[in-house]
């Protein structure tokens, strides 16, 4: 069995026009944001063991939120390919994770497409195909490895967007 949770990037800031969409960082409402995932996240034992993570600085910012509250220290690892990733790109880089229970964190429109197909069925929350910013999908895979990864074979175990947490 494989675990499998996806995570948006918490809502950036786009103060600085002309700062790089690479570099923009997360607002006050995404630092929040993060750090309540995190507490979501712990208080329902859904603890990565790996990170995979897109090297743009709100995802690494949304993980900066999200990891105090987790116990232990997963693995971290910047991957350049999630950022702005589409499906195929998200489920090759899942298929080379090692851990059994996995975090990824990146962009729309990618990743709300990758969700919407690695579950075989669709939580009920109407947020879901949206999937905005913090938007957070835990889902089980009963495979061997990630490598046996594939769309439409993920079970959906739980799904919340950051406004739907009480803090």
């Amino acid at each position: 069995m494989k675990r499998l949770i996806l995570t948006r990037h918490a809502k950036s800031s786009w103060d600085d026009p002309l700062m790089s969409d690479h570099d923009r960082p997360l607002n006050e409402r995404g630092k929040t944001a993060a750090a309540d995932l995190g507490q979501w996240l712990a208080s329902r034992g859904y603890v990565p063991e790996e990170v995979l993570c897109s090297d743009a600085l709100r995802t690494r910012k949304t993980y900066s939120g999200i990891a105090p509250a987790l116990p232990g220290t997963p693995v971290l690892e910047l991957k350049p390919a999630l950022y702005h990733a589409g499906p195929d790109v998200m489920l090759a880089v899942l298929r080379h994770a090692t851990a059994d229970v996995v975090m990824m964190i990146g962009h729309n429109p990618g990743i709300s497409e990758f969700a919407a197909r690695l579950v075989a069925h669709s939580p009920q929350n109407p947020e879901f195909h949206r999937y905005p910013t913090g938007a957070t999908l835990v889902a089980d895979f009963s495979i061997g490895s990630w490598a046996g990864a594939g769309f439409g074979l993920g079970t959906t175990v739980d799904f919340v967007v950051p406004r739907e947490i009480d803090a």
